[in-house]
């Protein structure tokens, strides 16, 4: 396999795992495209290395800086912006783990919290309340477990992986 395939094999296959992560299939590609250049990129290279328009790549870039998963580089004399991204992939997935549970888990556990205070005068508002419980209970367990992968250090994590293997 050559290195563009084998290149171009990675971007797509990162696009498609990304998506399960909650980050769209471009936005993921632009970051695997930062991930395995050796220097930042400008807008243009994205744009003519994916076949993307600059409108998308500009909103992609943007998000993924909020993810912070990319960085801006300000190259002495040029007027473009350079992008790079986190190389680190134990931090890339604490980032992701993080972002996931500000916008995912932490708007439902406030949404159940105000759930819960319902009034339980009736058969059904006690049964409501008895679900929203339960389903509290599990958001929990994930919202603990979004914390533990947010807060490991990478040999505690690496650690944990290799007890499973063995």
């Amino acid at each position: 396999m050559t290195f563009d395939e084998a290149k171009n094999r990675f971007i797509q296959s990162w696009g498609t795992l990304a998506t399960q992560w909650g980050i769209n299939r471009t936005m993921a590609q632009i970051h695997a495209l930062l991930m395995i250049s050796p220097e930042p990129l400008d807008t243009d290279v994205i744009m003519e290395s994916l076949q993307i328009s600059r409108g998308n790549a500009n909103m992609n870039l943007r998000d993924l800086l909020d993810w912070g998963l990319i960085y801006k580089h300000l190259k002495m004399g040029e007027r473009k912006e350079f992008f790079f991204a986190e190389k680190d992939v134990w931090k890339i997935a604490r980032q992701v783990a993080k972002e996931r549970r500000r916008r995912e888990i932490a708007p439902v556990i406030e949404i159940l919290e105000e759930l819960k205070t319902v009034e339980t005068n009736t058969p059904e508002a006690k049964e409501f309340q008895k679900v929203i419980t339960e389903i509290s209970k599990v958001v929990g367990f994930a919202d603990n477990t979004m914390n533990a992968v947010i807060k490991a250090e990478e040999n505690w994590l690496m650690g944990q992986f290799l007890k499973v293997f063995r």
